[in-house]
Parts: structure tokens; C-alpha cells; sequence
């Protein structure tokens, strides 16, 4: 690189004294845009764009010389979950069936790489798996399959949810506390199991596992399993005046406790169609269920006529008078 070449590579990528960062070391970083840069020392925006790619090129054969640091690409299920719960609502939110495919996709991975066995595991990583899952994934996974039944009205979504769930009152629940472990009791003997309660980054554990609870008693009309996420509300509640910042799920599950909560069973040969539409309008304080045949699902059983189909607005297990509009549903809400 000649002298005068240098003196234009420092200028643009700031090497220069007071940017310095150890001994003869920089951070090298733009200041400017490359028209700012080719019209202070005239050159075209040509003769810039020449130069920085030369540069950049003198730059990556040198970065190349050094030792690669490590890449931690595993695959993480509670992560994941949550990225698939973004997908169901995206399309939720905007109807973009590539939302929906990509949700489903990852549904399928978990089933078949993530819970190959029954049980979750935590990582995935080139066919290999090496963590019992914690709460935190069983609850974000059983969140995400909910989430996608949906938005698909896929029963297998949520039998898998109502199994997972079953699963985490067998190995994490402590009877004593009303409240759910962190690990596991396969996995080996601590000092201490921990409980999660405040939300961070990734909501509580115990706080999505609650939410869930409330979701699928409501979906399966199971006042018991309502009472439960009632009961683990209740454990946490003195907390949440003192520090709202760390319940904000919470908040959102007592909100939900506070008013009528509406499951919207949709049955019929047309029931997705009407479902999409449905969905295209605000309504917080709901679940969506619904099936284009016959369905086992409480909700839904008995509720299916040939040829036509019914939208049917239920409360703490109660479903309204039927009705073929979705105007008239959203009368029964309260929303028109």
C-alpha cells in the first residue's frame, strides 16, 4: 500500500491518534459516507469505491491469517420457542402464509429432533442433544404449540402442549409451594432446587407455565386447571405491587382473571376462513379454537352440523347462542 494510499485508508477508517485503542492498535470505523469522503479529497465515486474494496480486500487476507474464535451455534429450545410463538403471531398479525410455514416447520423440529422421547431436551447441535430441558423450555415450547394450534387448528399442536404440560406437573411441580422448579427431578441432586418467578429478559418461567395453565383450561374448559393457574397467581401477587417491572407477564395473566375471557369455537367446513377473519381483529381477552369436522375437544363436541359453519362465543366454559357472522360473534364480545 503506497504512502499516499495509507494516508486516505487512515483518514476513512479513522486511524489516527486520539482513536487508538491499545499500542498501535485501532478500532477502525467510517466517519463519514463515501460521497463525503470521495468530495473532501477529490476523488470520484468511482476511485472511492476502488479504494475501499482494495483495502477491504488487504484487510480480510490479514484477518484471515488469525485464529478463528469459537462459534457457539447450538441450537437452544426455549429460544427457539419463543421465535416460533413471534411466527404464529406475525401471522396472526398480518396473514402472511410464510409466517405460518415457518412456524410449523420448526413445530415439526421440535417433535421429531427436540422431543424425540417424550421429554424435551435443552441444545441440539449436529443430531446431538446433552441438556435435560428446563422449565423455561418446556414452558415457552408448550406457549409456542398453543400459539400454532391457533392460528391452524392443527389438534396435534395442542395434545402436544396438554402432553408437555403433563409432563412438567410430573417432574418439576412442587406440591408443597404450588409452584414449578426450574430443573428437573431426573436430573442429578443440587443443594437447592430454584424457583422462577421474576421476569427478565425471558419472562419467568413459572409465569408462562401459569399463563399456559389458563389457556388450556380455558380450551379444554377445565375449571381445575384454571384454578391452578389461579393458585400460582396468587403465590406471587404480594410481589408484584413492590416490583411491577419483574411481573409485567404476570400483570397480563391477572388482567386476563379480571374480566371475561373469551375461547371462540369456530366449527364447520369454512371454519379457517372464518377464523382468518376473526383473527384480523383486536381481541386480547381471547383464544381461538375451532375444527372443520367432528372434534373430542369439550368446546367443540357436538357443536358440528354438515354443511355449515358456526361461530359460538364461550365463557368459563359457557358457549352463547351460535351464530353464522362474524359481525354478530363480535356483537356477543361486545366489540362492535
Amino acid at each position: 500500500m503506497l504512502k499516499d494510499d495509507f494516508d486516505l485508508f487512515a483518514n476513512y477508517f479513522s486511524v489516527h491518534e486520539k482513536f487508538q485503542w491499545t499500542s498501535n492498535k485501532y478500532q477502525l470505523f467510517r466517519r463519514q459516507t463515501d460521497d463525503e469522503f470521495a468530495r473532501q479529497n477529490a476523488l470520484t465515486s468511482d476511485e472511492v469505491h476502488q479504494k475501499v474494496n482494495n483495502w477491504k480486500t488487504i484487510l480480510l487476507t490479514k484477518r484471515n491469517d488469525r485464529s478463528r474464535p469459537c462459534l457457539d451455534d447450538k441450537i437452544i429450545t426455549s429460544w427457539n420457542a419463543l421465535m416460533l410463538n413471534a411466527y404464529t403471531e406475525a401471522y396472526h398479525a398480518f396473514g402472511n402464509p410464510n409466517y405460518l410455514e415457518s412456524a410449523k416447520k420448526l413445530g415439526i423440529f421440535f417433535k421429531s429432533q427436540i422431543q424425540p422421547d417424550g421429554g424435551l431436551w435443552r441444545n441440539y447441535k449436529n443430531g446431538q442433544r446433552t441438556i435435560n430441558a428446563y422449565l423455561e423450555d418446556y414452558a415457552t415450547v408448550i406457549e409456542a404449540k398453543i400459539s400454532l394450534y391457533q392460528v391452524s387448528l392443527d389438534p396435534q399442536w395442542l395434545s402436544k402442549a396438554q402432553e408437555l404440560t403433563e409432563y412438567c406437573f410430573e417432574h418439576f411441580f412442587d406440591k408443597k409451594a404450588g409452584l414449578f422448579f426450574f430443573t428437573s427431578a431426573k436430573d442429578p441432586a443440587l443443594i437447592t432446587r430454584k424457583i422462577e418467578i421474576e421476569d427478565q429478559v425471558i419472562p419467568a418461567s413459572n409465569s408462562i407455565m401459569a399463563r399456559n395453565l389458563f389457556k388450556l383450561g380455558t380450551l379444554f374448559s377445565n375449571k381445575e386447571t384454571v384454578n391452578i393457574a389461579r393458585s400460582i397467581l396468587h403465590h406471587v401477587q404480594p410481589f408484584m405491587l413492590d416490583y411491577g417491572a419483574g411481573f409485567s407477564n404476570w400483570g397480563q395473566l391477572y388482567l386476563w382473571m379480571l374480566d371475561d375471557y373469551y375461547a371462540i369455537a369456530i366449527v364447520g367446513p369454512n371454519a379457517k376462513e372464518k377464523l382468518k377473519l376473526m383473527q384480523q381483529y383486536y381481541l386480547p381477552n381471547s383464544l381461538f379454537l375451532g375444527s372443520e369436522t367432528k372434534s373430542k375437544i369439550p368446546l367443540l363436541a357436538h357443536k358440528y352440523e354438515q354443511g355449515v359453519t358456526q361461530i359460538f362465543v364461550c365463557v368459563d366454559g359457557r358457549c352463547k347462542f351460535p351464530v353464522k357472522t362474524i359481525k354478530n360473534a363480535l356483537d356477543q364480545i361486545g366489540k362492535n
